[in-house]
């Protein structure tokens, strides 16, 4: 039995572990109260999802939490690795088989549709059956995608390419929502940490995925199958892993507690809300807009560097240490939102982009200053995902919560699989550095809309 079977039940004990001045309101995942069973009336069971209520037992939310956020730790690591040792080869395989630069950009604009297409089902199956089925089932598409990709090169099948990054695409998604899994269950003024915990542990994944390049070709030559094709068979075992963690070990079920719980308060009886549209436009905005630029200019970078001449070691190297600059520094960003705000370091994502664009444009030549600036545009990211998500979170109560999240994930997809999609050609038509000066008119939308949008809204004192 899953976190289904469980139920809450509210006694008047002393509260344990509250902050000093800290209150249970609408949305919290409150320590206060102590948890326990109760065999009278009004105690049940949340649904399963298959149309039976499970036993009742008693939850230390607190305790739960605790567990929630290791358990997606661990499938974090696991399906980084899977995303990191094919992202940086995809865009160089899709070049080789369709024979044409212009092309190599596809490889990301389908996984990002494919994480797009997934996003708001999955978000739908959460809503109906929890986390761990929604999060298991996306992982074992992923672990399908990278079956298909060795089909594709076997094949020289440049069709069955594009289908096989698409459901790649759908790794994404999981650990996109395996972020917001993170909040389910967490006190307001621990959002953006336990957020941005969930998403530092992908460093490890995804840093190691990319340098698993030279392994993953020693494994096809032993193997006898196609070039560049043993990183994505290191990925199957990889998504493969965590799709086992999150089946075997996601028990009880982060969202359906928090829906347990959210029954049994009457505050959080209402079936969601959203507390001011203009803000969550704005973090929804913010988050698909730094997505745009972080994949316009980094799915181009492999191609820019083989151009150059540069060895596939080199750019597993560039390409890690950029993803480390993605997720190292999350933690650091979630404590920085919940302390001065989260718009506050949504800007200063904005500021690291504005950084980063120019030493990408300046030292194109350089490989050494592309990687300095792929660092500064992974870390530009990190703020604005993790204070935007952050944000998405304060401002939707309720069963809203799980579809909002959905549909950031839909739109931060689309974002970028438009910015993938359009770097290829930018890279034939404006090169390079043009690709990356273009990317900074983006940063400049979302600095503006953070101005018309504090001008307009007064956001709520948990989003600011």
């Amino acid at each position: 039995m899953d976190g289904s079977g469980y139920a809450l039940s509210m006694t008047s004990s002393q509260p344990q572990n509250r902050p000093p001045g800290t209150s249970d309101g609408p949305g919290a995942a409150s320590a206060s109260g102590a948890l326990g069973t109760h065999s009278g009336p009004g105690t049940r069971g949340t649904h399963d999802g298959r149309g039976a209520a499970g036993p009742t037992q008693a939850v230390d939310v607190d305790a739960v939490q605790r567990r929630t956020v290791w358990v997606l730790i661990v499938g974090q690591v696991l399906g980084g690795i899977g995303i990191g040792s094919t992202v940086s080869i995809g865009a160089v395989m899709a070049a080789n088989i369709s024979g044409s630069d212009a092309l190599s950009g596809m490889a990301t604009t389908l996984s990002t549709l494919g994480a797009a297409a997934s996003a708001i089902p999955l978000a739908r199956l959460a809503q109906r059956m929890g986390r761990r089925r929604a999060l298991t089932t996306g992982a074992l598409l992923a672990a399908s995608g990278s079956v298909v990709a060795i089909l594709a090169a076997t094949l020289s099948s440049f069709p069955l390419l594009l289908l096989a990054f698409a459901f790649l695409g759908v790794g994404t998604a999981v650990n996109l929502q395996a972020r917001f899994a993170a909040t389910d269950l967490a006190s307001p003024q621990h959002r953006g940490r336990d957020l941005s915990l969930v998403v530092w542990f992908t460093t490890i994944g995804a840093v190691l995925g990319p340098n698993l390049i030279g392994p993953g070709e020693v494994i096809a030559s032993t193997l006898q199958m196609p070039s560049l094709t043993g990183s994505f068979l290191i990925a199957v075992v990889a998504q493969l892993a965590a799709a086992s963690v999150y089946l075997v070990a996601l028990r009880p079920d982060p969202y359906l507690v928090s829906k347990s719980k959210q029954e049994k308060n009457a505050d959080e009886a209402e079936p969601g809300a959203i507390r001011g549209r203009g803000p969550l436009v704005f973090a929804i905005g913010s988050i698909a807009i730094s997505h745009a630029v972080m994949v316009s200019v980094m799915s181009m970078t492999p191609v820019h560097l083989i151009n150059h001449g540069v060895t596939l070691t080199i750019i597993g190297l560039t390409i890690s240490l950029h993803i480390a600059g993605m997720f190292a520094l999350s933690p650091l960003f979630g404590w920085l939102s919940d302390k001065v705000g989260r718009v506050t370091i949504i800007l200063l994502g904005q500021g690291l982009f504005a950084v980063s664009l120019p030493i990408v444009a300046l030292g194109e030549d350089d490989p050494v200053l592309v990687t300095v600036g792929l660092v500064f545009l992974g870390l530009g990211w990190s703020a604005a995902t993790v204070a935007g998500s952050a944000l998405v979170a304060d401002l939707v109560t309720g069963a809203a919560r799980a579809r909002i999240q959905g549909r950031t994930d839909l739109v931060m997809n689309l974002a970028g699989a438009a910015g993938g999609a359009s770097a290829g050609v930018a890279l034939v038509l404006i090169g390079y550095a043009g690709l990356a000066w273009a990317a900074g008119v983006l940063v400049l939308v979302v600095v503006v809309g953070s101005f018309v949008t504090r001008s307009r809204n007064r956001v709520t004192t948990e989003a600011r």
